[in-house]
């Protein structure tokens, strides 16, 4: 009997530390196991006993990426819990927080992480000599991100004007021009960034999962709309999450996994998911740039979140510069409004450059936090990571493939998923 073990032990290029094992025998592949080994983060015990006005501080430290989505995500869940209706032009600007937020991680994702598996090097620095343009352009864009964050949640990470009801602090007028003629010109860039992406060859696999986002009629939604599943278009309230979406513990790993309550199916939340779901919600320049590169719904090769976070990018520079315009005209205010604390338990889900993230609180009469629970997007992934690095595994196995070329791409589809595997332990 002839047996293959694969151990990649320390994934390189993803965020945390987690361990892939492969079992071959007689070329059956008979085990894949998703080891993921960051101690117990214990995020959800930092909030308790916390007043509300301090939760979104210490939420935004779970990571350094998504530490906007983060805020916005414990902001909506604490007006929910207290019936706070904020306005409309604080909506536009945690909007615009969350995208900040998918320039810096789809940047970085893509040019550091993902890049230099394509051009057979082991890190960015090789690729930076290859091709200068395309690191400085990436370097750009990542930038763009720290910009777009800092002038509108006044730092580059963990933000601080965006408080329970509003803003503390906006821009000025020129200031959001400004940052809307930088968007226009970084549009040429990520256009072709998408094209760079589809011309990478990968595995032709088609993940037999399903898909988990946020839907909205009309708008491409980020925060707001209605979580989905994209095979039977199940969409369901914000609060019920728990009767959908199961987390679950594996004996290998230490981090949760999750998956469909009804049907026990393993899903994706990411940008693939959310292209799945939202294709008409995307930008007319968004949906030319993902059709000439040939992703379109379905899209079920998970190795085309790449791809589809390419195509966000070009979403990104049209949507947001048209909300910095508007903003800079609009009336309004995005002041905190007036509110009470009170009793109660409130829910926000949010698309996270990752995927959907789900904050649950529950208060008491003085606005602590009595239980918190608070899913990433790794979370979600990690199940259907998993089931698909089975399916390359039997795929390239059948074809006759050598073991370097399986570790190669069984790497490159766990880092396609874009996971925190630290944010996945909780």
């Amino acid at each position: 009997m002839a047996t293959t073990t694969l151990s990649m032990h320390h994934i390189a290029r993803v965020e945390g530390h987690g361990n892939v094992h492969v079992s071959i025998e007689d070329g059956v592949v008979r085990d894949v196991r998703m080891n993921i080994v960051e101690p117990a983060r214990l995020f959800e015990s930092m909030v308790a006993g916390r007043s509300f006005d301090k939760v979104s501080y210490i939420a935004s430290r779970i990571c350094g990426i998504c530490s906007s989505s983060h805020v916005v995500t414990d902001l909506m869940a604490i007006e929910d819990a207290f019936g706070v209706e904020v306005s409309p032009r604080t909506r536009m600007l945690r909007e615009l927080l969350v995208y900040g937020s998918y320039l810096q991680n789809h940047a970085s994702h893509l040019f550091v992480f993902a890049a230099p598996d394509f051009v057979g090097e082991e890190s960015l620095f090789p690729v930076a000599e290859k091709d200068p343009d395309l690191f400085q352009g990436g370097l750009g864009i990542k930038a763009l991100g720290n910009e777009l964050c800092t002038k509108v949640g006044g730092r580059s990470i963990h933000p601080i004007t965006a408080v329970v009801g509003g803003f503390t602090h906006e821009m000025t007028s020129a200031e959001y021009l400004e940052l809307a003629d930088k968007l226009a010109a970084a549009r040429p860039f990520v256009e072709h960034v998408v094209d760079v992406f589809a011309g990478f060859s990968v595995p032709d696999i088609a993940s037999a999962g399903d898909f988990l986002a946020l839907h909205e009629d009309g708008h491409y939604a980020v925060a707001s709309g209605r979580p989905c599943f994209a095979k039977d278009g199940l969409a369901f309230d914000v609060r019920d999450y728990r009767d959908h979406i199961e987390e679950y513990t594996v004996e290998h790993s230490a981090a949760y996994f999750s998956r469909r309550r009804d049907t026990g199916e393993t899903f994706a939340a990411s940008a693939l998911a959310r292209i799945n779901l939202s294709w008409n919600e995307l930008t007319r320049e968004a949906r030319l740039a993902a059709a000439k590169a040939g992703l379109r719904p379905p899209a079920l090769n998970p190795y085309d979140n790449n791809v589809a976070q390419a195509v966000e990018l070009v979403d990104v520079c049209v949507r947001c510069e048209a909300m910095l315009r508007e903003l800079a005209e609009m009336q309004g205010s995005s002041e905190p409004v007036a509110f009470e604390p009170k009793a109660g338990r409130g829910v926000a889900m949010t698309e996270a450059p990752r995927g959907t993230l789900v904050h649950d609180l529950e208060f008491d009469e003085e606005g602590r936090v009595t239980k918190a629970n608070i899913i990433t997007p790794t979370v979600h992934n990690l199940s259907d990571t998993e089931k698909n690095v089975r399916q390359v595994a039997e795929l390239l196995t059948a074809q006759g493939a050598d073991e370097a070329t399986l570790r190669l791409e069984i790497e490159k589809l766990v880092r396609a998923y874009d996971p925190c595997l630290s944010c996945s332990v909780h």
